[in-house]
């Protein structure tokens, strides 16, 4: 026996649909050169991470041994597998980043906005070709999803293959990207494979997934039927949606308009890297404005309600010029991802108000999947037939599902969250050790961490407003004059019908006259004992405790 191990471990995706990043290793247990596969973000909400601008893994584990990192390997252009490259590429010690054409050119994209040329990242051509990287050799597997080359891993080790299957579906016509091929995955599955670390997004989802073809006609019949204009929405990276929504626009003899920056650089970067050659003609949103609205069809950022995103925009007033009015029908060709209901249905009531006409996908009608659904695993789990399962790509309730799905095949499957390193040498995983993971925040310019209270802090002002106290002291500590008070997101009256802003004064008056010399000249027993006058007095007249920034001046 060697004592070299195969590990496999999660830094983020595992637990959670969004923020992908795992992190492979084989060598000598503490030695094991690395590769990471996807190194993606997820978003915010203003309930848990107010004024964030972006979420993603935190790679602190890595960084401790960036001397045994050998690759990057991004399996799509999703900003959930690739939206971290420009943020962590310089933390990462500047990797090699390894991808396809269309994967490269979303990447070298967000590399440039930090100043990092294009030669970072090397594009990989598709199964057979392989690249090296430490004991590894790493080949990209077409597989259909709902983004242009999408790819599998197929990760050779000594201990035995392994394939990532990244995110897929099983779509034999997925009219933008390469097909599902079931002959190439059993053709590479024929050797043997040690195990599959596979996408369990739908694995609740009983029905055998549609392809992207389907859609075409549907939603041709429905935007040829508009009276006024049509505008449409779907995820930017949708590349084949986004054809599939214009060709119906120009089969109902309307003009198509791209709106929204993400939409028009995933089509430019589709036709760049040569995955897209004939989309039809659009017009500039400044010729939209020229053409009747019963000849025209808008294709819109913002399907998950992002406030800045075209679709907003649109539901609050102009955006570019062009207005939406009664009459117009707005499509959401999309599904919603859980935890973006409000905005969606903010932005469903806002047309509504406007008497647009707003369509879902509720029958099934206009949107499919890009994501795999229960019979499509056990049909990948029965090609592939691999010695064990690892679920990756979801929550919680997801991975175990698909764990006890691989069981019932008779394959061992485990439960891996973020944070677990599996053991991946013998004959069925086991868990090796759990290391401490967790986020990183985009605040603005700036990288912070989700344990560095600046987020709480924020989370308890929206909460319970804030107080700022101010008091001059002289050189005998003693009080310039009364203390004042500047209040943010509080009631300006309490429970004594008196202003606040007065009732505190007051108090906190009468506490500095009555205060001891001990408390006056130190200035941390001071702002401590301001502090909690602030807090009981609010609670007193308002039911609420705010948080309390004291500034103490001493005037020599």
């Amino acid at each position: 026996m060697s004592g070299d191990r195969l590990i496999y471990m999660p830094l983020g995706g595992a637990g959670e649909i969004g923020m992908n990043a795992y992190v492979y290793g084989y060598g000598k247990p503490g030695e094991e050169r690395l590769i990471l596969v996807d190194i993606g973000v997820t978003f915010p909400d203003m309930d848990g991470t107010p004024g964030v601008d972006l979420i993603m893994a935190d790679v602190s584990w890595l960084v401790e041994r960036l001397d045994r990192l050998e690759a990057v390997f991004i399996t799509h252009a999703h900003e959930d597998h690739v939206g971290a490259v420009g943020h962590l590429y310089e933390t990462l010690g500047a990797p090699k980043i390894v991808a396809r054409a269309f994967t490269a050119n979303i990447a070298r994209g967000k590399l440039d906005e930090y100043g990092v040329g294009p030669d970072a990242v090397t594009v990989a051509s598709p199964w057979p070709e392989t690249t090296k990287a430490g004991p590894f050799s790493i080949g990209f597997l077409p597989i259909s999803h709902s983004i242009p080359e999408s790819s599998a891993l197929v990760i050779d080790t000594p201990a035995g293959r392994v394939i990532h299957s990244g995110d897929f579906k099983l779509d034999p016509t997925p009219l933008v990207g390469e097909a599902f091929d079931p002959d190439l995955w059993a053709e590479v599955a024929k050797p043997g494979v040690r195990a599959l670390v596979c996408d369990s997004t739908n694995v609740f989802s009983p029905q055998p997934g549609r392809s992207e073809a389907s859609l075409g006609e549907e939603i041709t019949k429905l935007v040829a039927a508009q009276p006024g204009m049509m505008v449409a929405t779907t995820f930017a990276s949708n590349v084949a949606r986004v054809k599939t929504l214009a060709e119906a626009g120009v089969r109902a003899g309307r003009s198509v308009c791209l709106m929204g920056r993400a939409m028009r650089r995933m089509i430019e970067a589709s036709i760049e890297s040569g995955v897209l050659t004939d989309f039809p003609t659009v017009v500039s949103p400044e010729q939209a404005n020229e053409i009747p609205r019963e000849n025209l069809m808008l294709i819109v950022t913002g399907s998950q309600g992002e406030r800045r995103a075209a679709s907003a925009q649109l539901s609050r007033g102009k955006y570019l010029g062009i207005e939406l009015k009664e009459g117009d029908t707005f499509l959401f060709s999309s599904k919603t991802i859980p935890g973006n209901e409000r905005g969606v249905i903010s932005i469903m009531n806002a047309f509504s108000e406007k008497d647009v006409d707003v369509v879902d996908d509720n029958g099934g009608l206009y949107h499919v999947s890009g994501h795999a659904n229960r019979p499509d695993l056990v049909t990948m789990h029965q090609l592939v037939d691999p010695q064990m399962v690892v679920p990756m790509h979801g929550e919680h309730r997801h991975l175990r599902e698909h764990a006890k799905l691989a069981d019932e095949l008779g394959r061992p499957g485990i439960v891996a969250v973020n944070g677990t390193m599996l053991d991946l040498s013998g004959n069925r995983p086991t868990v090796a050790e759990y290391v401490e993971t967790g986020r990183r925040y985009l605040d603005g310019s700036v990288m912070i961490g989700a344990m560095d209270g600046i987020v709480r802090d924020r989370i308890r002002m929206a909460l319970n407003g804030h107080v700022t106290v101010t008091v001059i002291l002289d050189d005998e500590d003693e009080a310039l004059g009364d203390p004042w008070c500047d209040i943010r997101g509080l009631s300006e009256l309490g429970r004594s019908n008196a202003p606040l802003q007065d009732v505190l004064e007051e108090d906190l008056s009468q506490f500095l006259n009555r205060a001891n010399r001990q408390t006056m000249s130190d200035d941390d027993k001071l702002e401590d004992a301001l502090r909690r006058v602030v807090r009981q007095t609010s609670q007193d007249e308002i039911g609420k405790k705010p948080e309390v920034t004291v500034v103490i001046s001493r005037v020599s």
